[in-house]
């Protein structure tokens, strides 16, 4: 069978997508991002049968000589990030942000932290027991890629609960900036374990403050320039162009400076998102900007969903991973709860928050593109399997059974009352 070329194979992903979304939107009728998920997980399968049934015809063998051409640390750290974060931070109200910006910035720090190490440890320990050889640094990597929680995968289910916009800014807004702190902690973790040499604690907290900090400033500064560009003009196509560049650019600069980019860009689509569109944008743009960006989400998040699939044909060899992944799954939850209890403990005289808002926190902080994306980022080595496999376990339940329970859950705690 001919090799796959990089376009053939961005084509086929596409296409793919293409397809599968339809089938479900015409006959299924699951949420997109469950639908694809499955439909997804269901094509690695058959891709697996026809291999077993018809070797000659090597459909793996082709698709893992494509995937090996791409460079996924550099497309997908250094590229789809940057679009997923600021999409999601275009639809957040700032205003109802800063109501709950001690309870998001002490979940969003010390939750990831918290997180990354109980499910690190609890893989690396349950895992031992288990014959799952995974040293604990590569288990701490792992608990720190599938701690960041994906602000579009839930923001469309609490919506249709019509939950408090309080509530609801907390929601998107710690999903939003502990995708930008998992990725710091993340790449930290990653430095430790691929050189396999040792980084102080004063170091590591350094790199920490200066990502973080830094990517803070730059979204700022980039979002203003952009931000005033478009209030200076009233030309709707130019506007959409100008808020891709500050993306692309953005991204780019951040990367240059060795700052945290999806900080940058979480920063930079609140801008847009609130001040732009108020500002800055008529009817007609507004319009256009979001049709745009939705767009763009949605297709980028079709993509990961699609490549995780087919990455697990690659790697997949054996039962490990696999058992690794069913075991985080109730350390992750565990984690979430635990992570999000301290930071409201400790914020409880201040919380603006309304009651039921642990339980939708809790149940809310949903896996999705964002961990994919870092699983398929983690360079070839003996782990990788693992990693990716794990990952793809615990999105698979996240986004299947858990944005199904936030759901039922919001409609419960939030609907009006009948009376």
């Amino acid at each position: 069978m001919q090799s796959f070329t990089l376009p053939d194979l961005i084509a086929s992903i596409v296409l793919c997508a293409a397809i599968f979304g339809y089938v479900n939107h015409r006959f299924i009728g699951l949420r997109q991002t469950t639908g694809l998920t499955l439909m997804g997980a269901t094509a690695s399968v058959v891709v697996v049968v026809i291999d077993t049934r018809f070797p000659d015809v090597q459909l793996g063998h082709t698709l893992r000589e494509a995937l090996e051409g791409i460079d996924f640390r550099f497309a997908l750290m250094e590229g789809l990030l940057s679009f997923l974060l600021f999409a999601g931070a275009l639809h957040i109200d700032l205003s109802e942000l800063r109501r709950t910006k001690w309870e998001i910035a002490t979940i969003t720090v010390s939750g990831v932290l918290v997180s990354t190490a109980i499910i690190g440890g609890g893989a690396w320990a349950i895992g031992a027991m288990a014959g799952v050889s995974l040293p604990l640094v590569w288990c701490l990597l792992f608990g720190a890629l599938i701690s960041p929680t994906d602000p579009v995968a839930v923001m469309g289910i609490l919506k249709t609960a019509r939950i408090p916009a309080s509530l609801e800014a907390a929601v998107a807004g710690e999903s939003l900036f502990n995708d930008g702190v998992g990725v710091v902690v993340f790449a930290i973790l990653l430095g430790i374990a691929a050189g396999g040499g040792d980084v102080s604690l004063f170091e590591a907290s350094r790199l920490f403050l200066v990502e973080v900090l830094g990517g803070i400033t730059l979204g700022l500064v980039a979002g203003w320039i952009a931000f005033s560009a478009m209030r200076r003009i009233d030309e709707h196509n130019l506007e959409v162009l100008i808020t891709l560049a500050l993306v692309m650019g953005g991204y780019m600069i951040a990367h240059h400076l060795h700052v945290n980019g999806p900080i940058a860009m979480a920063v930079a689509g609140l801008i847009i998102g609130n001040h732009g569109r108020r500002l800055a944008m008529s009817e007609i743009t507004r319009d256009y900007v979001t049709k745009f960006w939705s767009l763009i989400d949605e297709l980028l998040n079709a993509v990961l969903f699609l490549l995780i699939g087919l990455e697990v044909i690659v790697v997949l060899d054996g039962y490990p991973p696999i058992l690794l992944g069913l075991v985080a799954i109730p350390l992750t939850l565990v984690a979430r709860a635990v992570s999000v209890a301290l930071p409201m403990i400790a914020t409880h005289r201040v919380s603006g928050l309304p009651p039921g808002s642990y339980a939708i926190l809790v149940l809310g902080g949903v896996r999705g593109g964002i961990s994919i994306a870092l699983a398929l980022a983690v360079p070839e080595g003996p782990h990788k399997q693992t990693i990716v496999v794990a990952t793809y376990i615990v999105v698979l339940f996240s986004v299947v059974f858990q944005s199904s329970g936030v759901g039922l859950l919001a409609r419960r705690l939030f609907a009006p009352s009948k009376r």
